[in-house]
């Protein structure tokens, strides 16, 4: 194998806003849910803020996977906890181990944090297999939304 075609693994940065939508599309292509992309002065604030990570991977110069998190300081201790908010792999990439090598990236240079989380839904089979595999067993929780732009529950 050569050097092009290894996958890379990186966080981004301030000045990879290009990446950051490429990465926003795959989401959305993944997960079958297209939504719109936020503007680009939002994403760049987004890049900007140290505790909001957007780790790629990058194979032959195209984004095949990443993932988003947020760290979440914690007033019980200094230690802060990040929550994974979407991962994803392109489906030509799955099961060899992209997306372990993601999340092995996030908590390498995640300093300072104590425990990474994240949800998946249980009829998720396939998300929820991974986690598994890459965390150990879940616990079960209950999940509750407040929609503020369009209250379900007014």
């Amino acid at each position: 194998m050569t050097a092009k075609e290894e996958i890379q693994i990186l966080r981004l940065g301030n000045s990879d806003l290009e990446l950051f939508i490429k990465l926003v599309e795959l989401f959305n292509e993944v997960f079958d849910e297209y939504h719109t992309i936020a503007s680009k002065n939002h994403l760049v604030n987004l890049l900007q803020k140290s505790e909001f990570y957007v780790i790629v991977a990058i194979k032959n110069d195209i984004v095949i996977g990443g993932l988003t998190a947020y760290e979440l300081q914690k007033y019980y201790s200094d230690k802060s906890e990040l929550y994974l908010y979407d991962i994803a792999v392109k489906a030509a990439f799955h099961n060899q181990g992209v997306g372990k090598r993601l999340i092995n990236y996030l908590k390498n240079t995640s300093i300072g944090v104590e425990t990474i989380f994240v949800d998946a839904h249980s009829e998720d089979v396939q998300a929820v297999k991974f986690y598994e595999s890459t965390f150990g067993p879940g616990e079960k929780v209950d999940h509750f939304t407040f929609d503020t732009i369009s209250p379900k529950n007014s």
